[in-house]
Formats: structure tokens, sequence, C-alpha cells
């Protein structure tokens, strides 16, 4: 209400007559004024108005509201249910002529509107259940669409059921006969244990009996060329003075640790006596030369002492993939820039450097390939592997030239000796072997080692041999007698790669808990331990000058050690653990290979 006056102002009710001869024909009731309305003079004004209007109207209204009558059902008549009926047909021009026709029969008078009947209901009703009736034939057809959709959902669902059904079957019988081959295995894996165990007391037993049936020969044999040399029952003067050479007193030697095995010194020098092919002379035998020769390249190695190595100068050069499955050794040709490669694919392959590029491949080996070596002449190479042989390959032939059979377990490692006529090469039986290239046989077997040997070399220029094993030791021996000369002592997990540095005053060996240590070999006794772990270390290298160590982690690094300050930096590039590496002939370069079958050149 106030709305209203807001907009189109105060209203005021005024008396309006309306005159007996109006046009309309319509008659009018008078509405007396209620007196209840009726406001006093002096009084008028607008807000009492508009409240004794207010409180009429809420008067009225409920007046209304208490009669409650219902509003009738006004039936519908003819005209309209006929245009009604023609507009939902759709048919127009019927009812064009329909409408053109009744307007003209009421303009001249000829219908009269006040005599219209209505629509009967049974009509109205009909209409009405045709309405219902078609509404509910839609719905009858949309019904009949989703029960169809939903049949051919049951349907596909009902495939998919019964395909996961035999899949679920498949998978539980492969299952079942999967547990019952595992059942078979544990039975046949039990059976093994008391056969392997009757097996090895058989073994021990004829160890034994080996043992001493060699040393009554042995006694036997000397008692035939002198009979006056046997002094005790079980050794000569001649024995007892090897051993006293290769054992210095008890004062000189480092004490070994709790928990490493005893001294292989006398077990070496018992099978170096009892060793038949060392007593047993080949007319192809070759002669060791002196050991007091001096190493030529010293001069060329005091040379490079002068240049000034760090570790942070390298970089990755160049990287190339060499073999389909694991690079897991690298060696450098003695004079040239050419290393070669052995790989668990069964290959050794030559590759220039530092191009990268391919110039051999060998194919022999029956199963993979642990390392290679080089001849100091070049033109040939040595390679191990699990099939526990050593292969000599010739370069000029493009051919494997010498198959050596001994060891009857994998073999880890070879080296050449200086003179090239002999090599050595270390084993999972725990032995190392030298052999004799010219009379093709093993010269002698280095036994002392109580578990796997996992790398030997030879000190440059000599006749010793460095070897380190998975009992957590490193042995230096005497190649020409087979004798241990010193064993060191100070890992405490397995001992995987040991080499010389190059004027061979010093050892640099890694274990499989990462650790590095480098060891005097004059005083026999570690100088250094450097942690690079917590992974394994493969492999230890001394740069030429020996300023620097390179370690090939497993961790995927190359780690560089500069020895001097023990400052390590670590070389990132291989997608798996690095197996080797190792330094060209100036140090220049760094050569890494690892599990991923790539080769990097660090520059």
């Amino acid at each position: 209400m106030a709305a209203e006056e807001s907009v189109d102002g105060p209203y005021y009710l005024e008396k309006v007559l309306i005159p007996e001869d109006s046009e309309d024909e319509y008659t009018y009731d008078e509405v007396s004024v209620d007196d209840e309305l009726s406001i006093t003079e002096g009084e008028e004004d607008l807000e009492t108005a508009v409240k004794a209007a207010r409180d009429q109207t809420e008067c009225t209204t409920q007046s209304v509201s208490s009669a409650k009558h219902p509003v009738p059902k006004i039936p519908e008549v003819v005209d309209d249910f006929l245009r009604n009926y023609l507009v939902k047909m759709g048919m127009k021009r019927t009812l064009d002529c329909f409408q053109t026709e009744w307007f003209e029969m009421i303009h001249k008078g000829l219908i009269k509107t006040d005599q219209m009947d209505f629509v009967p209901d049974a009509y109205t009703h009909n209409q009405l259940l045709d309405n219902e009736l078609n509404n509910i034939q839609r719905e009858r057809d949309s019904y009949k669409q989703a029960a169809f959709e939903a049949g051919e959902t049951i349907v596909k669902l009902q495939r998919e059921r019964d395909f996961h059904r035999m899949q679920h079957k498949r998978v539980v019988q492969e299952k079942n006969r999967l547990i019952e081959d595992i059942k078979k295995l544990k039975k046949h894996y039990a059976s093994y244990e008391p056969a392997l165990r009757q097996l090895n007391e058989k073994y021990q037993t004829a160890v034994r009996q080996k043992m001493l049936v060699s040393l009554e020969r042995d006694r036997a044999f000397s008692q035939v060329q002198n009979p006056d040399s046997l002094r005790t029952p079980h050794s000569s003067p001649g024995t007892r003075t090897a051993l006293k050479a290769a054992n210095p007193p008890p004062q000189e030697r480092e004490k070994p640790q709790k928990g490493a095995h005893p001294p292989c010194d006398n077990i070496a020098s018992y099978d170096a006596i009892k060793d038949p092919n060392k007593n047993t002379k080949h007319p192809k035998d070759s002669e060791f030369p002196a050991s007091t020769r001096v190493n030529p390249y010293l001069p060329q190695i005091k040379a490079f002492s002068s240049v000034n190595t760090k570790s942070a100068n390298f970089s990755l050069s160049k990287s190339f993939k060499a073999h389909t499955m694991a690079v897991s050794f690298l060696a450098l040709h003695p004079r040239k820039m050419i290393v070669a490669s052995s790989s668990d694919d069964q290959l050794w392959r030559l590759w220039g450097i530092p191009e990268g590029e391919m110039i051999m491949t060998g194919e022999g080996h029956t199963d993979w390939l642990s390392s290679c070596s080089f001849h100091p002449s070049g033109g040939y190479l040595a390679t191990t592997g699990g099939d526990a042989t050593v292969k000599i390959w010739d370069f000029a032939q493009g051919r494997c030239m010498l198959s050596l059979e001994g060891h009857i377990h994998a073999t880890w490692g070879c080296s050449f000796h200086s003179c090239g006529d002999f090599v050595a090469s270390c084993s999972m039986d725990n032995t190392a072997k030298v052999w004799d290239l010219n009379s093709e046989r093993c010269r002698c077997t280095l036994r002392g080692h109580v578990d796997s040997v996992n790398s030997i070399s030879f000190l440059p220029f000599s006749n010793i041999l460095l070897t380190c094993s998975a009992d957590k030791t490193l042995s230096l021996w005497d190649a020409r007698a087979g004798l241990c000369a010193q064993t060191f002592y100070g890992h405490k997990h397995s001992c995987n790669h040991a080499t010389f540095n190059a004027t061979g005053d010093t050892i640099a060996s890694c274990d499989s808990f990462g650790v590095v240590k480098l060891w005097d070999v004059r005083n026999v006794s570690a100088m250094v331990s450097i942690d690079a772990g917590p992974h394994p270390s493969n492999q230890v290298a001394f740069s030429p000058n020996g300023r620097m160590l390179a370690v090939a982690s497993n961790d995927g690094s190359v780690k560089t050690v500069e020895v001097a300050s023990l400052h390590m930096s670590s070389l990132i590039a291989h997608d798996d653990a690095v197996q080797s590496v190792i330094f060209d002939h100036k140090g220049e370069y760094i050569l890494s290979a690892g599990s991923d079958g790539a080769i990097h050149i660090w520059s």
C-alpha cells in the first residue's frame, strides 16, 4: 500500500453516481457507505484513511474465508469444445470455415448464445481419457526402449561375467599347478641335501688321503735321492729353508685380525712341493726372467708426475653403446689408444679411443666374460669367463689360438707377465694359476685363499703376483716358486679388486662395502682407508702419475680420489652399476663401463 502511494500519490474515495440511462444496459446496485469507515471532520488525513481501508480489507477477507463456498466448475461450451478439438487435430482449414460461419450466424442473429448448451461430460471425459491414453502409450514406448537397452546391457555383462569366470578358473588351475610344482621342487631340493653332505664328506676324505699320499710320495722321493736329508717326519731342510724365506719372523709381520683365515704360506709351499707340474720339466717350458730388471717406463712416469691432475677437470666427452649386455672389464693396449671390452654377451671387442669406433670383435666363450688383458706386444688378448677357461686370441689371425683349461669354476681375472711368456689367472675355485704359453700348460697353482680369488695382476717387469680374495685378504706371490710371500689383512668385507701403482710401491684395493685402502708394499701395512660406500666398489685404478684413484662404484658413478688430499668427487652418467674403470697412457682420459652396456670417456 505504501509502495502504491509512493508511485501514484495519495488517492481519495469519491461518490460516483451511475445514471439510469446507461448505454451498456447493465443495472448497477448502489453501494451504501459503511458507517464504520466514516471519518469525523477534523480527523481527515491520509494515514487515518489508509488505516481504515486496511481494517476494512482484513474484515472482508476474514468473512470470505469463513464462508468457504466451493468454486463451481464451469462446463465447456460447444463452440470452445469444437475449436479445441480442431486445433488439437490440426484441422486449420476446417477451423477457419467453422469460425467464419459461426461468427456470421451470430452476427445475423441466427444463433442464440443464451440457449447454447454445454458439451456433455461424457465427451469431455473421453477427451481426458484419450489424452491420458496417449501419455501412457508414450511412457510405454519409453519403458520398452529402456527395457531393450537394459536387456542388451545384461547380455553384455553376462558375457563379461562368463569371460572373467573362465579367466578365474584358468588362473586357479595355473596356481594349483604352480603350487604342485613348488612342492615337487621342495621335495626334490630336500633330497639333495643328504647327497651333497655325503659328497662333501667323500671329497674331504679324498683330499685328506691325497695329501697323505702326496706327503708319503715326497718323503719316499727324498729318501731315494738323499737318504740322509730327511730330518723330521714332516719336512726336509730344503723345505724349512723355503718356508723360512717365505715367512719373516713374527715380529716383522702384521698380526692377523680376528676371524681372518690363517696365513697361506705353509699351505702354498706344500702345494709347490707336491705340484707335479712344477717338479716335472717340459721341453717347451719358458724361463722366468731375472727379478732384478728395471721398469723402462719409470722416466716417463716421472715426467707424468709433474702434471697436475685434479678430479674436477674431468667431464663426459664421449659415450657409446658397446654391448647389448653388461660390460664386465676394460683393458688398455700397451702402446696404442685402443681399449678392449669384455661382456656378459660372451663377446669381446676392440675400440678406438677417443672416437669410439669398433675395430674387432671376437666370439668363442660358451658363457659370460669376466675380464680381458693385452699381451705386452699388443698382438694378443687373454679373456676369462664363466666357462672356467682362459682363452688367448690372435689379432692377426682373428681367432682363438689357445684355450687353457684347469680351473673347476668360473675364472675372474687374468694378467700377462711383462715378458709375454706367462699369463696368470684367478678363479672362483679359490686358486690362481700361472700358465706357460710356450708349453701350453699350468706351471704352478697358487693355493692359500679360502674363498674366491677375485683379481690377479703382475707387478710390471717382475715375477711378483698380486691377488685379492673374498676371504678379505690380499696376497703377494712369487710366480717362479708358487709361494705366498706376504698377506695383507685389513678389509672387513670381500675384496673385489687390487692393483699396483706405476712404481710398484703402493697397492690400492676395494671391497664389497665400498671401502678403498692404500697399502705400503715395503711395510706390509695399510696407509689410508677411504669410505666410498655404502655401495660396493667393483674396480680401482691408479692414474699414470699415481696421484689419482678412479673407483668403479655400484651406485652408477665413477668416484675419483686425489691421493694427496683424499678429496673425493663423483662422475655420474651411467644408468646402472659401473663395473670397470681405467686411465689412458697419459692420464688425460678416464674410461668407464658398466652394466648398462655403455662405455663413457671422460676427459
